[in-house]
């Protein structure tokens, strides 16, 4: 583990340059990295989604334009499309709201390298997150804390969410990208604690903030957004204050519900990005509290709803005890020897300090160069 993350904090120094791309709906953002930063203005194409003549045609126009203007050919066209699809085959295809003309399937990846002569790497936005955040994000930052404060324990799995149109995940497990069998590693899709018929992103998204606020305040009016109901929660735009607060609250427990069975199973840290995460003082403490929850047995007990202790990481009171833990010297049995135990189960939960767009950017650029590295050690 420490040794893979070792090699992906070399990338950071790393001198190729790889293409990269942000496909949204309205627009496609062209770009380029060098050891894990832009080396030039994005180049912003609209996406014409629905229309896959000229969708093809931008894809194509907005990286030949990236090529034109680096100094060297890039060694890969690296970026994150929306799902469902084949990933690791490179194929997009399925229901694509924002890219109806992919329905059918499109062989994106062979026909870019087809058109550009180098390797072609699409994965989804929400792995492409974590493994940025793991790479050259939060999780290197929370391990040379952690050492600076004294702490001996080193992390190695990290979720990445992203708060915003939807529910995205991303798993790093042991410093490693985990993609699963399908490319379908996925919690928006879990039954919601508030209804079990309905998945959780209808409850962990942009329109669950204004869909509360409007059946909390029938008379709301039109057009608000979550950065709206954010500045009526604060006080700074006329509204239901109280309203704004629930809706956000409703927000974080749901948000918290989704992530503490994933938790359960990978024993992870977790970092949030997207665009509602300026939110964060209003969901955040519900968030915190459902993780913190319990549940029963069927005798009475109380059982801890995640086996860990759970620290805010952005609080720096809660990292230095994240940090040190409960460590204490151990006697070894029928010795003088002694060792150090810690017995504190923790972990901790992050605001993304990149930003979900240049931590996918990120791990995008870290990805194609990982998957270069290792393509040439197997030669």
């Amino acid at each position: 583990m420490d040794s893979l993350l070792k090699k992906y904090g070399m990338y950071t120094h790393d001198n190729r340059i790889v293409a990269t791309l942000d496909a949204g709906g309205t627009n496609l953002v062209f770009g380029a990295m060098r050891g894990c930063e832009y080396i030039m203005s994005p180049i912003t194409i609209p996406s014409c989604g629905d229309k896959l003549d000229l969708c093809m045609k931008a894809i194509v126009n907005g990286f030949s334009t990236i090529f034109d203007l680096c100094e060297e050919k890039p060694v890969a066209i690296s970026f994150a499309f929306p799902g469902p699809a084949n990933y690791k085959e490179g194929i997009v295809g399925g229901f694509l709201p924002n890219f109806p003309a992919f329905r059918e399937g499109v062989a994106l990846g062979p026909f870019l390298e087809d058109k550009f002569g180098v390797p072609v790497f699409i994965n989804n936005d929400g792995d492409l997150f974590a493994f940025g955040e793991a790479t050259a994000g939060l999780l290197p930052e929370i391990n040379r804390k952690v050492a600076e404060l004294g702490g001996k324990r080193r992390y190695g799995n990290l979720l990445g969410y992203t708060f915003g149109t939807g529910f995205g995940i991303g798993e790093v497990i042991g410093g490693r990208l985990n993609l699963g069998n399908n490319s379908c590693v996925e919690t928006f899709c879990i039954p919601s604690s508030r209804d079990n018929t309905v998945m959780a992103e209808e409850y962990v998204a942009i329109r669950a903030i204004i869909r509360e606020y409007r059946r909390l305040v029938p008379d709301a009016p039109e057009g608000l957004t979550p950065k709206d109901i954010c500045e009526i929660a604060d006080g700074h735009l006329e509204g239901d204050a109280e309203a704004a607060r629930e809706s956000f609250r409703l927000f974080g427990a749901a948000a918290g519900d989704a992530m503490a069975t994933a938790l359960a199973l990978t024993d992870s840290l977790i970092v949030v990005g997207g665009g509602l995460t300026g939110a964060a003082r209003h969901f955040m403490p519900e968030l915190l509290k459902t993780l913190r929850s319990k549940v029963h047995t069927l005798t009475g007990e109380d059982v801890n709803r995640v086996q860990m202790e759970v620290f805010d990481l952005d609080d720096e009171s809660q990292l230095g005890r994240f940090a040190l833990g409960d460590a204490r010297s151990l006697k070894v049995y029928g010795s003088d020897r002694c060792v150090t135990y810690d017995p504190m189960k923790r972990t901790g939960i992050a605001i993304s300090r990149l930003g979900a767009s240049k931590a996918i950017s990120i791990g995008a650029y870290t990805y194609a160069l990982a998957q270069l590295d290792l393509y040439s050690q197997d030669c």
